[in-house]
Parts: C-alpha cells; sequence; structure tokens
C-alpha cells in the first residue's frame, strides 16, 4: 500500500506544480490584454464619456470618433497609415531578402573570414537601435536623404539579427547533399538558392519578414530622428504629435486613442494571416522531410 500512497501524492504534486507555470501564463496574457482592452472601450467613448465613465464601461461614439479622426486634416491620419505600411512592409521584404541572402552564404559555403564577418553580426544583435539613429541621421544627412522616404528604408533594410537567424536556419534546413545533387545536375549557384534553399527556408524568412514588419511598424525614434515632414510621418509619429496637441486640446484624445486601435488592427491581422501560412509551411516541410 505505501508504494501505491507515495505514487498517487507524487502525481498529486506533479499537477499542482504543472499549475504553476499556468498561472504565470494567465497572468502574463492578462497583463498584455487589459491595455489592448482599455484601447477598445475607451476608442467608443465620445469626448465627454472619455473622462466620466467607468474605465471598461462603453460608450456610444465610436463613429463620431472615427469621423473625427478621418476628417482631421483632410484624413492626413490615413497618410500616416499608408506611410506606415509602406515603411514597414517594403522594409521587411527587403530585409528578408537581405536576410536570405546573407543567411544563406554565411550557413552553407566555406570561405576565409565567415566566422569573423559572422561574429559581426553577432555584436550587431546586441547594438541597441539608439545608439545607431543620430550616427545614420549624420550618415544620410551627408547624402541629402535625410527627410526622405529612404532615410526611412535604408536602415530597415539590414538587420543582424534577421541574418543570424537565417544562418541558423539555412544550416539545418538546406542538405549539403541537395545542393551536391543540384551541382551534378548542372544547376547554377543562383537557381540553387532560389529554386531549391529559399523554398526551405521560408518558415525562417516569413519569421524574419513578421519581426522586422512589427519592429518598423512600432519604430518611433527613427523616424523622430530623420523626418521633418508630416506628411511623411509613419502612425507613430503621427499619433505622437496629436498626443502632444491634445496637452492643449483635450478634445484630440479621443482622436489619438481611436487612432491607436485602428494601428493595432493591421499587425493582428497580419499575425493571423502569416501564421497561418508558417504553420503550413512547417507541415509541408516535415511531410516533405
Amino acid at each position: 500500500m505505501t508504494p501505491l500512497t507515495l505514487t498517487a501524492d507524487t502525481s498529486r504534486g506533479g499537477r499542482r506544480t504543472a499549475w504553476v507555470p499556468t498561472i504565470v501564463l494567465i497572468l502574463g496574457a492578462l497583463y498584455c490584454l487589459i491595455p489592448i482592452a482599455w484601447v477598445v472601450v475607451a476608442a467608443t467613448k465620445d469626448r465627454s464619456e472619455l473622462f466620466s465613465t467607468f474605465t471598461f464601461a462603453p460608450g456610444s461614439g465610436f463613429f463620431q470618433n472615427l469621423s473625427d479622426l478621418t476628417a482631421y486634416r483632410d484624413g492626413i491620419f490615413w497618410r500616416w497609415m499608408a506611410n506606415s505600411a509602406f515603411y514597414a512592409g517594403l522594409g521587411a521584404l527587403l530585409s528578408a531578402a537581405v536576410s536570405a541572402a546573407g543567411g544563406y552564404a554565411l550557413g552553407r559555403y566555406a570561405f576565409r573570414g565567415r566566422e569573423a564577418i559572422f561574429k559581426m553580426i553577432l555584436a550587431g544583435v546586441l547594438v541597441p537601435s539608439i545608439v545607431l539613429a543620430v550616427p545614420q541621421y549624420l550618415l544620410l544627412s551627408k547624402l541629402g536623404m535625410a527627410d526622405s522616404y529612404w532615410s526611412m528604408l535604408l536602415p530597415s533594410i539590414l538587420s543582424p539579427y534577421g541574418v543570424y537567424l537565417v544562418r541558423i536556419y539555412a544550416a539545418a534546413s538546406v542538405p549539403a547533399e541537395l545542393m551536391e545533387a543540384a551541382r551534378m545536375d548542372g544547376a547554377s549557384e543562383w537557381r540553387i538558392f532560389s529554386r531549391i534553399a529559399v523554398p526551405m527556408m521560408m518558415p525562417g524568412l516569413i519569421t524574419v519578414f513578421l519581426f522586422q514588419f512589427v519592429g518598423i511598424w512600432n519604430n518611433f525614434l527613427l523616424p523622430y530622428v530623420m523626418l521633418a515632414d508630416d506628411e511623411k510621418f509613419p502612425i507613430t509619429l503621427g499619433l505622437y504629435t496629436l498626443l502632444a496637441q491634445g496637452a492643449s486640446q483635450p478634445a484630440l484624445y479621443t482622436l489619438v486613442i481611436t487612432g491607436c486601435l485602428l494601428a493595432i488592427l493591421p499587425l493582428i491581422g497580419l499575425f493571423l494571416v502569416i501564421q497561418r501560412f508558417w504553420s503550413l509551411d512547417l507541415l509541408s516541410g516535415s511531410v516533405k522531410a
């Protein structure tokens, strides 16, 4: 009877221990979701309801807020949204392409200086972006590119973390035997990369694209340093200018909150779409293997 008792006690202790990480994850999820819930609820309140009603009590002014936001300065908010989509979409796409080429070369080719280059890239991962903002501005200013679309795109193309991630992924997912077989069949190196390696690395490239898109979309410091023309502002900097004006015009607070809600939606939609494609790609890769 004693061994059975010990086994039962151990099982109950294991179940109790398993609840600890679950509770921690639930608390973490609540910590992340409560501010989003507040934005969703606050965006439904008009100017009088925002400061006079219970925090999580829905209001009746969402469509009026949306109309006011659209009408503000002839719809400049949607220009900011389009700018963010342009910066994040094209920047993430170019960054994924550069990361694919660099990571593949570092992961699948042996050449002199490869490890030194890889260590430099690792060092680049550790450098905070805030340290690079002013040098990048000075460099692009010398080239006459400050306050232009290029000043937002060029610093976003090279992602040390993206190159590092693709390098690890390429070394693990692209077999050297398959590359040798393709060479024996007469395939060029570019054909091997574009037709064989890229499809096999696609889950990793999608991860790089997603990280870069979210990072560029949420970036505030770089546009704050680089841009002066508010017609070129992304959504982060545009909402900041609205918030700064709200100190003297409290009526703009409802526009800022509604704008924050609308700015979140593209990221949620992109993540849901890419997550589905990501899962399918991983599954197809496992089936092919």
